[in-house]
């Protein structure tokens, strides 16, 4: 094992989550891997974060009872603090649009680490549903994450090289699962949709909303307005998304907002 490379690896689907597996075996193979991840589910906390949290040492490296973002900050500050790249994933379930970059813990550790100026991976499978078996029950094999742990490490082992990190702060990747053949997919670079497809009805009798993400029920029918380019269409088309992100929030110059600031004090 060469430690030319060295990385911190974490996710939100927990340490001890076949998508974790498969990226850590993955990496072991040419970097120095630190595993530092939560020791329980922590899907979809956005980048909560704990005032203190209980470390446990696990066979892969670090248990972390907290959340991704915890883990990203433990493992910078505390565990492993000199390493090249952090790697999140890998997400049983994609990540993909804009609306979900802010919810997903597995993008937030990635976003996390942006602030520690240590480039970051998140990678996340997308497990298409709606037929005869649930995709809960689909990718519980490592080689199910084929696509995208060969993507991420590609884009571990040439991307800080070829200076992607002086542009990006990370990368968003999603995958596709494994071809029946066992052909690898292309990879795409992408832009977030903006797609958001989200409704909430009220149940009648209890009172009670039921909030819905319309956006899967577009990916399994194929119903899909995004234009080619964007992250989504990549994927359900067969390709490895991969969007070069910044973490939140840019800053732009607004002369409009610049003009009210200056008459602030005359209007109040």
């Amino acid at each position: 094992m060469s430690e030319s490379l060295s990385i911190l690896l974490t996710n939100d689907d927990g340490i001890d989550s076949v998508g974790f597996r498969a990226l850590y075996d993955a990496f072991e193979e040419f970097a120095d891997v630190t595993a530092v991840a939560p020791a329980e589910d922590q899907s979809a906390v956005g980048r909560k974060m704990s005032q203190d949290v209980d470390v446990t040492r696990h066979e892969l490296g670090f248990a972390i009872h907290g959340t991704p973002a915890d883990c990203t900050v433990v493992g910078l500050e505390a565990l492993c603090p000199d390493v090249d790249l952090v790697v999140a994933g890998c997400n049983k379930g994609a990540n993909l649009g804009a609306y979900v970059l802010g919810r997903s813990g597995t993008v937030s550790a990635a976003v996390e680490a942006a602030f520690f100026d240590v480039p970051a991976i998140a990678v996340s499978l997308y497990v298409p549903g709606g037929d005869d078996v649930p995709w809960e029950e689909k990718a519980t094999d490592t080689e199910d994450f084929r696509n995208a742990t060969n993507a991420a490490t590609y884009l571990a082992k040439h991307g800080l090289g070829a200076g992607v990190f002086e542009q990006a702060e990370y990368l968003n990747v999603n995958a596709p699962m494994l071809a029946d053949d066992g052909s690898l997919a292309p990879l795409e670079v992408t832009t977030p949709s903006t797609l958001y497809d989200m409704t909430a009805s009220r149940d009648t009798e209890n009172g009670r909303f039921t909030l819905h993400d319309g956006v899967w029920d577009r990916m399994r029918s194929g119903d899909l307005p995004d234009p080619e380019g964007t992250d989504r269409r990549a994927v359900v088309e067969g390709r490895v998304s991969v969007s070069p992100l910044t973490a939140p929030h840019s800053t732009e110059h607004h002369e409009s907002l610049d003009a009210l600031a200056q008459t602030y004090l005359d209007s109040v």
